[in-house]
């Protein structure tokens, strides 16, 4: 579940100037910064996972980093099973421990393990899947903005309902 689930009170007012957690040193691929980020995720321990689009890379910043480390992708665009080609959102499967990613050129929903993950698993082919989010019970859902409607998928299941 996204941590953007939680219960935020009506009258709650935000600061007008945020705090750089992730990048914020211009555009380019170094661990210290993000070229065009796209989906984010933040983990119950405060950990950011970054969809870093053109860097075609999930990047992890801990709390209170100044360098990120690459977690899934970074070795350049394509459709291999280490690479990835314009991720644009990703999450964590708590259940399995691993990233899911919106693998967006590739037109695939990609499996990474979140520990030494050194390639990913195509769990979905054939998806324009721009955004993903997964519920209390498991269900993954996409949103697959070619064919303008949002998938659900359960565990083992491709073809969602």
């Amino acid at each position: 579940m996204r941590a953007s689930s939680i219960d935020i009170h009506p009258n709650a007012t935000w600061s007008q100037n945020g705090l750089t957690v992730a990048g914020g040193n211009g555009i380019g691929s170094e661990t210290n910064q993000l070229y065009f980020p796209w989906g984010l995720y933040v983990d119950d321990d405060q950990t950011i996972y970054v969809a870093d689009c053109w860097n075609h890379r999930i990047v992890e910043w801990k709390s209170g980093a100044t360098n990120g480390k690459v977690v899934a992708g970074g070795n350049e665009q394509g459709n291999g099973a280490h690479q990835l080609c314009y991720p644009y959102d990703v999450i964590i499967d708590k259940e399995s421990d691993s990233l899911i990613i919106s693998d967006y050129e590739n037109n695939r929903v990609v499996r990474w393990p979140r520990q030494n993950g050194i390639r990913g698993e195509t769990i979905i082919s054939n998806i324009s899947c721009f955004s993903l989010t997964m519920d209390e019970n498991g269900f993954l859902y996409v949103v697959d903005d070619r064919k303008h409607e949002v998938r659900r998928y359960k565990i083992g299941d491709t073809q969602g309902t």
